[in-house]
């Protein structure tokens, strides 16, 4: 379900990349070589508002700054090699963070991880394509609900982590952030800004160790 899903908003990409003048082979570079939706979706949407480059760019690492964040998460679930761990960081992604860290097995962490993340790419790259083929049928994503598949595939993610006390924290302070960044700031800080929530939820999950009881 989640790589049927993550294909539909490669397919949204597609679509706005090519409404924002990207070719095929430019919006399969992107997805190709970046890999993250966020920061695709940054970069067409400076292009297509008529931003330069550098801004386009600079929006698009400010979003994928998280991603360094859930590489020393990650790192300890795949226990590989030199060239698998580079291949690996090409997948640190929200989804395979998710997935991988919502396993309680190490073993099973770091299955999910490749699992998730080698579909993940094909579908996201396949739905790349379709999307900039029919961007001429589809000239209104939002008409055909496209534009909600992208935060729907988050709250998806979001669930396996509210079944215990520490996920339903950083949800909710996450979710306050954010609320209440978005009108004060620039497009993409939110998101950086919300991430703080982390901490809240490891104090909690801290607390509850310390206290012997469960988390939940």
């Amino acid at each position: 379900m989640l790589a049927a899903a993550t294909g539909l908003i490669g397919v949204t990409f597609g679509v706005f990349a090519d409404t924002a003048g990207f070719s095929l082979v430019q919006a399969l570079a992107l997805s190709v070589l970046t890999f993250t939706g966020a920061s695709q979706f940054a970069v067409i949407s400076v292009v297509g508002g008529g931003g330069s480059p550098v801004a386009a760019v600079g929006s698009a690492l400010l979003l994928a700054a998280r991603n360094t964040l859930y590489g020393t998460v990650v790192a300890p679930l795949v226990r590989a090699g030199r060239g698998r761990r580079f291949v690996a960081a090409h997948f640190v992604i929200d989804e395979t963070t998710a997935m991988a860290t919502a396993q309680e097995a190490p073993s099973d962490a770091g299955d999910a991880f490749w699992f998730t993340g080698i579909w993940l790419f094909l579908f996201w790259n396949v739905g790349t394509v379709l999307g900039v083929l029919l961007g001429g049928v589809l000239d209104d994503p939002g008409a055909w609900g496209l534009d909600a598949a992208f935060p729907a595939a988050f709250v998806a993610l979001l669930v396996p982590h509210l079944r215990n006390r520490p996920g339903r924290v950083t949800a909710f302070v996450g979710a306050l952030v954010a609320v209440v960044a978005v009108p004060l700031t620039p497009a993409g800080l939110p998101i950086l800004l919300a991430a703080t929530a982390v901490g809240p939820g490891l104090w909690v999950a801290a607390a509850s160790r310390r206290g012997g009881g469960a988390d939940r």
